[in-house]
C-alpha cells in the first residue's frame, strides 16, 4: 500500500504554502524521514520529510505552485505505482495549540467522486454542505459587511473561500462603481520589462494582509517629537554595563519595546482587537517588532513583554530575527501579536505612516533620532529628537485616548527610568 505525503498543518493561521523546491525526482527511491520538499508559509520555509522508505511519486505540483495545508501532494511505494487522487483528505486537529505534521496515512484506492467535489460549482457545494469558508476569510467579510454567498470560491477546487476571494470581491465592486471624481482605471501602456516578480509566497501573503488592512480599518496617524536626549544617554550607559555581560548591546527597540509595554499596561484600550461585532481588550502584551529580511518583511512577536526584564526581551528578539533571516523561525513566533512597533530610524527616515498589522488596534511607527535645535527656558539648544507616528483603528480607540497613550509613551521615553525600562 502506498503512503501518502501531504502538506503538515504549520500553525493555526497557516492556510496555504507554495512549493519551492522538490528535492526529488518523481520516481525517485527515498528513504523515511528523507526531506523530499521545501515549502514555504507566509512567513517562513518548511521542509517536509518522507514518512516512509520507497518510490515516491509526484502529483500535480510543480514548483511556484500554490497547495492548501493538508493537500497530498506525493505517494510513496512500489516502483510500478501511479500517483492518483486520494479519497479524502486528512481532518485537522480539533484542539487549539502549536499544531505538529501528522503522521502519514496510508493511501486507498482512486476515488472519482474527489474530482467531481472539485468541479462542483459555488451554488451547488453550498448546498451539499461543501461550501467551506476559511477563518480569515469569515473575519474579512464579516468585517466589511459582505455577503459570502456572493463569493466565488478558489480554494480545495473550488469548495473553499479563501481570504484572497474576499479581497477579490471587494477590488471587483470598488472599480465596478468608482466614486464621484473617481476615473476608470487606465490600461498599463506597453513598457519594456526587466524583471517579473509572481505575488506568491511571503510578497503575495504581505499584499493581501496589507490590502485587507485598508479594505478593512479606519486608519488615524499622530505625529509627535521626543526629546530623546535622555534615551539615548540611558541606551549608551546599558551598552558599557550589560554588552559584556549579556552578550549584546542592548538598542533601542528593546527600550521601545518596553516602555510601549508599559504604556499599553496603563492604558489598555490600545491592547485591543475587533472580533465580529465586539471589541476584545486583551490581557498579555504580545509586542511585534517589524524585521527586513531578504525574502521580505516580517514581524516577530515578543509575548508578555510587560512580565520580562530588558535582557529576556532583547535576547528573545534577537534569536527571533536570526531565525527570520535563515528562514527557519516557527510560525507560532509569527502570530499573537497584539501592538507592532516598526523602526525605520536606521535608513534616516524621520516619520512615516505604517499600515496596522491586522486585527491589531495599532502600529507605532519609529524615525531616526537626529539632533536639532530645540527652545528650552528661552534658550535654544539642540537635543536628541525621535519622530513618532501611532496609527491606530478608529473604530476601536478614539483620537483623544489614542493621543493620551502616544503622549505617556513620550513621557516614558522623555524622562526614562533606569528601572522602569529594564526590570
Amino acid at each position: 500500500m502506498a503512503v501518502e505525503v501531504f502538506i503538515p498543518q504549520l500553525g493555526q493561521t497557516v492556510e496555504q504554502v507554495t512549493i519551492l523546491t522538490w528535492y526529488v525526482e518523481d520516481g525517485a527511491q527515498v528513504k523515511q524521514g528523507q526531506e523530499i520538499l521545501e515549502v514555504e508559509t507566509d512567513k517562513t520555509v518548511f521542509d517536509v520529510e518522507a514518512g516512509d522508505s520507497g518510490y515516491i511519486h509526484i502529483g500535480p505540483y510543480k514548483v511556484g505552485d500554490v497547495v492548501p495545508v493538508l493537500e497530498v501532494v506525493a505517494l510513496i511505494g512500489e516502483k510500478d505505482d501511479v500517483f492518483t487522487a486520494p479519497k479524502s483528505a486528512p481532518e485537522k486537529a480539533d484542539k487549539p495549540g502549536k499544531a505538529e505534521p501528522k503522521p502519514h496515512k496510508k493511501a486507498e484506492a482512486p476515488a472519482p467522486q474527489v474530482e467531481e467535489a472539485a468541479k462542483t460549482t459555488p451554488a451547488v457545494a453550498a448546498s451539499t454542505g461543501k461550501h467551506f469558508v476559511s477563518p480569515r476569510a469569515r473575519k474579512l467579510a464579516d468585517a466589511r459587511g459582505v455577503d459570502l454567498s456572493l463569493i466565488t470560491p478558489t480554494g480545495g477546487g473550488g469548495i473553499r473561500v479563501r481570504e484572497q476571494d474576499v479581497i477579490n470581491y471587494l477590488n471587483r465592486q470598488s472599480a465596478a462603481a468608482p466614486a464621484a471624481g473617481q476615473f476608470a482605471p487606465i490600461p498599463l501602456p506597453e513598457m519594456e520589462i526587466t524583471e517579473t516578480i509572481p505575488l506568491k509566497g511571503v510578497r503575495g501573503v504581505t499584499a493581501e494582509r496589507m490590502a485587507a488592512s485598508a479594505h478593512t480599518t479606519v486608519r488615524v496617524t499622530l505625529l509627535m517629537d521626543v526629546d530623546a536626549t535622555k534615551l539615548v544617554t540611558l541606551r549608551e550607559k546599558l551598552k558599557g554595563e550589560k554588552e559584556s555581560a549579556w552578550g549584546f548591546k542592548p538598542g533601542y527597540n528593546d527600550l521601545l519595546a518596553k516602555a510601549s509595554a508599559c504604556a499599553l499596561r496603563r492604558f489598555p484600550y490600545m491592547n485591543a482587537r475587533i472580533n465580529g461585532e465586539s471589541i476584545e481588550r486583551l490581557s498579555p502584551i504580545n509586542i511585534g517588532i517589524a524585521v527586513d529580511a531578504a525574502r521580505g518583511l516580517f514581524v516577530p512577536v515578543i509575548p508578555n513583554v510587560d512580565q520580562k526584564d530588558l535582557q529576556t526581551v532583547g535576547k528573545e528578539f534577537r534569536q527571533r530575527v536570526e531565525e527570520v533571516r535563515s528562514g527557519k523561525i516557527q510560525p507560532e513566533h509569527l502570530s499573537g501579536g497584539t501592538f507592532t512597533i516598526t523602526n525605520l530610524g536606521m535608513y534616516d527616515v524621520d516619520g512615516f505612516t505604517p499600515v496596522i498589522n491586522l486585527p491589531e488596534a495599532a502600529i507605532l511607527g519609529v524615525g531616526r533620532i537626529t539632533p536639532k535645535p530645540v527652545v528650552r527656558d528661552g534658550e535654544v539648544v539642540v537635543r536628541s529628537i525621535l519622530t513618532l507616528s501611532l496609527v491606530f483603528d478608529h473604530r476601536l480607540v478614539d483620537g483623544a485616548p489614542a493621543a493620551q497613550f502616544l503622549q505617556y509613551l513620550k513621557d516614558l521615553l522623555e524622562s526614562p527610568n533606569e528601572v522602569t525600562l529594564t526590570k
